[in-house]
């Protein structure tokens, strides 16, 4: 009884720091609309800056207490938003993503490209720490690619993973029963041994998402045979060896992004930076990254997911660098 009231003072100690704070919350509340917030510039035309941070997925970020949008309808929001706005005459896609799911990855590409044929506005991708794989894959719709200097990019190509547990299984004596319609119906089971026809499909179908990869780079990049045949390795690369290989334009930083941006739209030097977020901070900018991470609203005293390196993949096809 008494560790009981021990919990419960101390979670009623939380709620009163929440709650003279409008910053932080006991709880992240995701019902708040996203908002329009300038960081730098007074002129009436704008350019929008959206963070992509994270591995790229459709699934919603699930907590103890609350539950997130996932990375994909967040970013398609903020697409909405944007192209409701005619003052927004360019975006800017701030990205630092070793990439994720290729279904994911591919509906990502999707909404962007057609945002950007929709609107006409100019697309700009400025690439963070890494922007690899799926995080490459978003970024070619943009009109002109920006590298940081030690950015990692590159590892365009597909995964396969399959998690095996059937070892573990036998081990402590557990087993399982199965009928099945077809030989291949339970192909990629975890609880046996994949066959060698199976893993020739499961080869053959990684090939088929993996050249998909390869000709969007080369109708985004207009990279030759031999430029092509250089990256299919799927290897990383930093900046300096990206922009040999013709996969970026430019190595950068963000103010020289939002340069070229301004000139790419013929924006005058005095155009808004712009930003959607579910709640304001002070001394704001471009590098604040408390709600970079998909669906946040900044801190919340309750919020105990797991860092993204830690979390598990599921059986599945990939277009992520995962070291």
């Amino acid at each position: 009884m008494r560790t009981y009231s021990l919990i419960i003072s101390a979670l009623l100690a939380l709620l009163l720091i929440g709650c003279a704070s409008p910053r932080i919350t006991l709880f992240s509340d995701d019902t708040v609309p996203l908002q329009e917030f300038t960081l730098q510039g007074k002129g009436k035309d704008k350019i929008l800056v959206i963070p992509i941070k994270g591995k790229i997925s459709s699934s919603t970020n699930k907590g103890i207490f609350f539950t997130k949008p996932s990375m994909i309808q967040e970013i398609v929001s903020q697409l909405k938003l944007a192209e409701k706005d005619r003052e927004i005459k360019a975006v800017i896609l701030k990205i630092d993503s070793p990439g994720g799911a290729v279904t994911a990855s591919d509906i990502l590409y999707h909404e962007i490209l057609a945002f950007k044929n929709r609107t006409g506005v100019k697309l700009v991708a400025a690439m963070m720490d890494v922007a690899a794989s799926g995080g490459y894959y978003i970024a070619l719709p943009a009109d002109f690619i920006f590298a940081h200097p030690t950015t990692i990019t590159g590892s365009i190509g597909v995964i396969f993973m399959q998690p095996k547990v059937n070892g573990l299984m036998e081990k402590i004596g557990v087993g399982l029963d199965i009928n099945k319609s077809g030989k291949n119906k339970d192909m990629g089971s975890p609880f046996r041994n994949t066959t060698d026809e199976e893993r020739k499909i499961f080869q053959d179908l990684t090939d088929e998402l993996g050249k998909r990869f390869i000709n969007l780079v080369s109708i985004h990049r207009k990279l030759d045979k031999n430029g092509l045949a250089r990256i299919s390795t799927a290897r990383i690369y930093l900046a300096p060896k990206a922009l040999e290989l013709g996969l970026i334009d430019k190595i950068g930083y963000l103010e020289d992004a939002i340069a070229k941006t301004k000139e790419l739209a013929e924006l005058s030097q005095d155009a808004r930076i712009v930003i959607y977020r579910r709640t304001q901070y002070p001394n704001d900018n471009l590098y604040n990254t408390s709600v970079d991470r998909q669906g946040g609203q900044g801190l919340s005293l309750i919020d105990l997911n797991l860092p993204e390196s830690t979390s598990p993949l599921n059986t599945g096809f990939y277009y992520i660098w995962m070291p």
